[in-house]
């Protein structure tokens, strides 16, 4: 009864069976394909129940004592079916009734409770009806699963038709069926043994335990690994980034000094100012379009369930770059005026010396000489003066840029520490909530193990006895 309960109710039939001669069932089935399985099933059970087909009509080819009507658990029975079961039961056939298909109809029970009212009637009386399915027979029997085999039905509906024909009442049927249904009782009960003496029933308790033991920590060694590995190569990448854009914007800025007109100096600051503010605003926007990847790239190395986000940084406006200041004229300053005046006066001798030849223009010599000598020394000293504002310039350029590549640098670290401790309060808190899971978990684990192992001896002592029960002769 505990181990075999199909096995039981075929041992009853057994004992209970009545008549002789060779067993034949009439098979009446509207669905040919489904009853064709069946049959196949039954034929396969010790003792064997021969079985004949029926017409589709319902009329029977031969005279049968029992008959095996296989009802459809899809659909109730219709007048046809009734009239078949009707004529059956005229000619005085004992019939055994079968729902079959009840692996594919969730409603099959309200088709069986309202076939079992139809038959009973038509003045049947007390109608059993076998829920039964030859295609988990099948699967069962293929498997080598016992469990799935009781669940098909098709040994209870078996044992119902060795009863019905008396198939186990003669000569070694008995004795064939008693061992059969013993032996595949004691394999059951052997199979139950040795899953407790192997520790099978706790197997997967173990390991799923020994699994979230292994991760003690929830996890969070692993992910503030993955948060500081990103971390650091978001800042080499984005300081990268910063280097090559303050050289691209000096280089760009030393070519438009050496383009300035004479006189466009003054308005040059303002020029430098919108460079490097286009360029800061541009590094802002690097800068969170990196830190949305760093969350991403964190979020997909951790864990799929960990959703990890935090607001995009605000834009920090960028600081008013100082003004350069005059040029101190120095000694240089007035050593090139010095050296222009002279190299202008002996330029203008030099132009004026084929006009002392002539003696009406002695008197213009002098004059004209020092007129080409203040000009050729105006144009030095002018042209003296844009060389040195321009380096004036770039020398400020220089400064400024250093300046804002530091202001730079400062932005991105100010958002990697920024991104780097939301990120470590996300993992923490996710790491903590998952550690308490684990710890639950692992405590019931450790419960069910605990209670296992002291239902072990009894469990086994029961295999034993059930086992040393079946050795009679």
């Amino acid at each position: 009864m505990r181990w075999n309960p199909h096995g039981l109710a075929l041992l009853r039939a057994v004992v209970g069976a009545v008549g002789e001669g060779e067993p034949s069932v009439l098979l009446m089935a509207g669905d040919e394909s489904g009853a064709a399985v069946l049959r196949v099933e039954l034929a396969r059970m010790r003792p064997r129940v021969e079985m004949t087909m029926g017409s589709e009509a319902g009329e029977v080819r031969g005279p049968a004592a029992v008959a095996l009507v296989v009802l459809d658990a899809g659909a109730v029975i219709g007048a046809e079916g009734l009239g078949v079961v009707r004529g059956l039961r005229a000619a005085g056939t004992r019939i055994v009734f079968a729902l079959d298909g009840i692996q594919a109809h969730r409603e099959w029970r309200e088709v069986w409770r309202a076939d079992s009212e139809l038959l009973e009637g038509e003045g049947g009386g007390g109608v059993e009806i076998v829920p039964v399915s030859g295609r988990l027979a099948a699967v069962g029997r293929a498997e080598g699963d016992g469990a799935l085999l009781d669940r098909s039905g098709v040994g209870l509906l078996h044992a119902r038709l060795v009863a019905a024909v008396g198939a186990g009442a003669v000569g070694d049927q008995g004795a064939i069926v008693r061992e059969r249904v013993l032996a595949d009782t004691r394999r059951r009960i052997e199979g139950e043994l040795g899953r407790l003496l192997g520790g099978g029933d706790v197997a997967a308790l173990r390991e799923e335990r020994a699994r979230l033991l292994a991760v003690g920590d929830g996890g969070r060694g692993t992910a503030m690994a993955v948060v500081r590995n990103r971390v650091q190569l978001a800042r080499v990448e984005l300081l990268h980034e910063v280097g090559a854009r303050i050289r691209a914007a000096h280089t760009g800025l030393r070519a438009d000094i050496e383009r300035l007109a004479r006189g466009a100096h003054a308005e040059f600051p303002r020029h430098a100012h919108a460079a490097v503010e286009k360029l800061t605003l541009e590094m802002d926007r690097t800068i969170r379009s990196r830190m949305a990847e760093l969350c991403r790239q964190v979020e997909e190395s951790v864990a799929a369930e960990w959703h990890i986000s935090f607001p995009t940084p605000p834009e920090r406006a960028a600081r008013a770059m100082a003004v350069p200041g005059p040029r101190c004229r120095g000694a240089e300053d007035h050593l090139v005026v010095a050296l222009g005046a002279s190299a202008g006066f002996g330029l203008g001798r030099l132009l004026v010396t084929p006009l002392a030849l002539l003696q009406a223009f002695d008197y213009a010599i002098m004059p004209v000489s020092l007129l080409l000598g203040a000009a050729a020394a105006g144009w030095v000293v002018r042209a003296r003066r844009h060389l040195a504002e321009g380096v004036h310039l770039q020398q400020w350029v220089a400064d400024t840029l250093v300046d804002a590549k530091a202001q730079l640098e400062q932005r991105v670290a100010t958002a990697l520490v920024e991104a780097e401790e939301r990120l470590t309060d996300e993992v923490l808190g996710s790491a903590t909530a998952r550690l308490v899971g684990t710890d639950l978990r692992v405590g019931e684990l450790e419960a069910r193990l605990r209670q296992a192992a002291q239902r072990r001896p009894a469990l086994q002592a029961a295999c034993e006895r059930d086992l040393a029960a079946l050795e009679f002769r």
